[in-house]
């Protein structure tokens, strides 16, 4: 997205909504994504913000319970 060559293999490649999104770094795809969410319908994505909060909250909970065995 920011026009940087990077090569095969490398970088962050992600297709969304029939676009192939290619980032050479995970520092240009935290800024875009970061600029999408900001600038999105928070009515439009509220519901996807709870569902995967929730799943990384469990996720992370499953992992504290596994380091105290």
């Amino acid at each position: 997205m920011c026009g940087r060559s990077f090569y095969e293999g490398q970088g962050v490649v992600i297709t969304i909504a029939d676009r192939k999104l290619e980032f050479h770094s995970k520092a240009c795809a935290y800024k875009f994504f970061k600029n999408v969410l900001e600038n999105a319908d928070k009515d439009c994505i509220s519901s996807a913000v709870k569902d995967v909060y929730k799943k990384f909250s469990e996720s992370l909970e499953k992992r504290k319970i596994e380091k105290k065995i």
